[in-house]
């Protein structure tokens, strides 16, 4: 199966008061398409830098990333929007909706940058998915944390992703809720075949996955496949 995520030796470097903070440190590791990853680790450890160098939301200082064939190393920050409107869907912890939008309109943003047809309707069936078929004219703040992390989902979504990434989707919502939403999640995901990598603290979220990678201190730890991949292969 070909590989839709690739990294060589990715290290992720800052400059803090004159000195130099390494958040990443020489991380390596293929992901195929379809497959499901979570990316565990203590607080501190990396994991969110990681996923943001993977998504092309930012770019790594050394090493190579590439997302479904793309080198992101040289691009700009257009170049890497443009690769992740076309092939990445991204479910942020505190869903980052667009407060002046509804939830609808929110729904639409990414299939009115690829310039497609029939966004509306398609906006609405996305929102009808995941069970927010009659807020679609509420704003952001006239909705409940699940509420809102579902519009985020069908967001990311919007734009049918090669590739799903979620960073604690789950992180500020109640355990019922949280629930809720890791089925909409899993079923999304097994419905268009999308690829999963999720960060989490999650133990039990992240068993659900085909994959652990831990990391600690910047550097991969351990990368174990769970019994879900293997009952898959």
């Amino acid at each position: 199966m070909a590989s839709i995520l690739d990294l060589q030796s990715v290290g992720k470097t800052y400059q803090s008061g004159g000195r130099s903070l390494t958040v990443l440190d020489q991380v390596s590791f293929t992901l195929e398409e379809g497959a499901t990853m979570a990316i565990v680790g203590p607080s501190g450890s990396g994991k969110t830098t990681l996923l943001g160098l993977a998504a092309g939301l930012d770019r790594a200082s050394t090493g190579s990333v590439l997302l479904n064939g793309i080198a992101l190393d040289k691009m700009s920050e257009d170049q890497r929007a443009a690769v992740r409107n076309q092939h990445v869907g991204f479910i942020f912890q505190n869903f980052q909706l667009l407060p002046t939008l509804t939830a609808l309109e929110n729904v639409m943003v990414p299939l009115e940058l690829r310039g497609e047809r029939n966004i509306k309707s398609r906006a609405q069936a996305l929102l009808q998915k995941v069970g927010l078929a009659d807020r679609g004219h509420h704003y952001p703040l006239q909705l409940s944390g699940g509420e809102q992390q579902r519009v985020s989902l069908a967001r990311a979504f919007s734009n049918q992703p090669r590739i799903l990434f979620a960073d604690e989707p789950t992180g500020n919502l109640d355990a019922e809720t949280s629930d809720r939403i890791i089925e909409l999640i899993f079923d999304l995901n097994r419905e268009a075949g999308t690829t999963l990598v999720l960060v989490t603290h999650d133990s039990e979220l992240a068993s659900r996955t085909g994959r652990i990678l831990r990391i600690k201190g910047g550097r991969i730890v351990s990368d174990e496949a769970t019994l879900n991949q293997a009952l898959a292969g």
